[in-house]
C-alpha cells in the first residue's frame, strides 16, 4: 500500500515538473498604440487639438513641461521575453507643434 502511494506522488510530481515548461506567457503592450500611417500625418505647425485628434492624449504630459507631451509604447513579447520600447517626444511653442523627437515607429 505504501509503496502505491509513493509511485503516485512521485508520478505526479514528474508531472508537474514536466507540464510546468508548457505553460503559456501572453504578450503585455502598454501606452500609445498608434498606427504608422498616423504619425506620418504629423506635421510641425499643427494646434495641440489636431495633435491630440490625430494620436489621441499622450501617455504623459510632464505638469513642468506643459509644452512637451510624450508618446509611450511597451511590448514584450511572452514567448521570447524579447522587450520592444519606443517613444515619441512633442514639443509645442505657442499651441503649434515645434518639434518631434523619437517615433513609435519601429526601426
Amino acid at each position: 500500500m505504501k509503496l502505491r502511494a509513493l509511485v503516485t506522488v512521485l508520478s505526479i510530481g514528474i508531472a508537474i515538473v514536466t507540464l510546468s515548461g508548457c505553460l503559456y506567457r501572453m504578450d503585455i503592450s502598454q501606452g500609445n498604440r498608434i498606427a504608422p500611417e498616423l504619425v506620418s500625418q504629423l506635421q510641425i505647425g499643427m494646434s495641440r487639438k489636431q495633435v491630440e485628434f490625430l494620436l489621441g492624449s499622450p501617455a504623459i504630459v510632464d505638469p513642468f513641461r506643459p509644452d512637451q507631451w510624450h508618446y509611450v509604447y511597451y511590448h514584450k513579447r511572452g514567448k521570447t521575453g524579447e522587450i520592444e520600447k519606443r517613444t515619441m517626444i512633442l514639443r509645442f511653442q505657442d499651441d503649434q507643434l515645434s518639434a518631434i523627437e523619437g517615433g513609435l515607429i519601429p526601426g
